[in-house]
């Protein structure tokens, strides 16, 4: 049964082993996955102001007269109007809007399916990579380049297994808020479960850490709102923190999270023995289970287990 306290010191003694690996990865990780959008900002902010220096006076911004077209007796309110011009009509006004909606819907559309191009073949692989190397770095083998792991191994397998995992997330997210956050965590350990075997159907994949997640989905909610205090540090930070130290922190958490539910479920144990740096360390490093194993073959090709519920009452 492992606890928060295992898992954080599993991590602990990663980040003095690997530090800025973890750090460089974690940063590729998140501009790459969840942090573009905001290019562009500055620049359209400094022309919209610009412009706005050059038509009006900041000194006195009501400074401005609009075409009046009638004159207002002495002793009556005066209500000035606007010239729209000879040939203005409403209609003309609800044609431009509309034709301004239609291509905001158009932009809106083009850019949702841009995003969920590039979050099916570039994002979603990259974070199965960045899985698998954040596992290795529970051992002394992590290496950069493992983030492309998923380019060259089973590419579009992993494309496809994790598109699923968006889409049903979503799905079930708009059916109510709280079935979306239960299954992203039924479905969390899918990203490591491809970072060993990129061959996992999606069967297979999603039976196994439905499987894992058995029991253990409150754990996993109670573990992730135990990093808040660090967040809420990286904010007075200005996200420097949330670089240098809580981003690959987490991550590599998640990592030992996925190691200990593994390895409980049958995975190739990886304490075999004990090498210096992790001895000192307390963490424990065994054999690479990643590749040439036929434990960990057949650990992935296994038929999924039933739930204990189901084992119960075929014993009945």
């Amino acid at each position: 049964m492992w606890t928060r306290a295992q898992l954080k010191e599993k991590a602990k003694a990663a980040l003095k082993i690997h530090y800025w690996k973890m750090v460089l990865v974690a940063l590729l990780l998140t501009l790459l996955t969840g942090g573009l959008g905001s290019v562009g900002t500055t620049i359209t902010e400094k022309f919209s102001q610009d412009d706005m220096e050059d038509e009006y006076d900041y000194e006195n911004p009501f400074d401005f007269e609009l075409p009046v077209t009638d004159q207002t007796p002495v002793g009556e309110e005066y209500i000035p109007t606007v010239d729209l011009g000879p040939d203005a009509d409403t209609g003309d006004l609800f044609l431009v809007l509309g034709i301004f909606l239609l291509v905001f819907l158009i932009a809106f559309a083009i850019g949702l399916v841009i995003g969920y191009v590039f979050t099916a073949f570039l994002a979603n692989p990259l974070m199965v990579g960045g899985s698998r190397f954040f596992l290795n770095t529970l051992g002394e083998n992590a290496q950069i380049k493992d983030v492309a792991y998923a380019f060259d191994h089973s590419y579009m397998n992993v494309v496809k297994v994790m598109f699923f995992r968006s889409l049903y997330t979503t799905l079930w997210t708009m059916l109510f808020i709280i079935p979306g956050i239960v299954k992203s965590y039924e479905y969390r350990m899918i990203p490591y479960l491809l970072a060993e075997n990129p061959n996992l159907t999606k069967e297979q994949a999603f039976a196994l850490s439905k499987q894992m997640m058995m029991g253990q989905k409150w754990k996993a909610y109670v573990l992730d709102l135990s990093f808040v205090g660090w967040y809420l540090l990286s904010v007075c930070t200005c996200g420097l923190l949330e670089i240098f130290y809580v981003a690959p922190y987490v991550h590599a958490t998640n990592a030992a999270l996925y190691e200990e539910l593994s390895c409980a479920y049958g995975r190739p144990a990886q304490n075999t023995y004990v090498t210096a740096p992790y001895q000192s360390a307390g963490v424990y490093q065994g054999v690479n289970p990643y590749e040439n194993n036929n434990t960990y073959e057949a650990y992935y090709t296994a038929p999924v287990q039933e739930e204990p519920e189901q084992d119960a009452q075929n014993e009945e």
